[in-house]
């Protein structure tokens, strides 16, 4: 879901292969980075993650995201478990 200014918005996917790279976009930048820590986290655990990112301003962020706008994203592992 997304609430009112955002880079991109439903649908929109980020895969994340670790070792290999991205694949697509859910608009770059802070919440972007947000987005790949949390996977990070999903892949350990294996379990599901709804992460919601502000794009406000941030005073203690050197590249504040301006759109002003929220949007909940859904992290989750896929594929074959080793």
């Amino acid at each position: 879901r997304s609430r009112g200014a955002v880079p991109r918005h439903e649908g929109c996917r980020l895969l994340i292969e670790p070792g290999l790279g991205l694949g697509g976009t859910i608009g770059g930048g802070c919440g972007e980075a947000e987005v790949i820590a949390a996977a990070d986290q999903v892949l350990a655990s294996g379990r599901p993650w709804l992460l919601e990112v502000r794009l406000a301003d941030d005073v203690q962020s050197w590249s504040p995201a301006v759109c002003g706008g929220v949007m909940e994203i859904f992290v989750e592992p896929i594929g074959a478990s080793a």
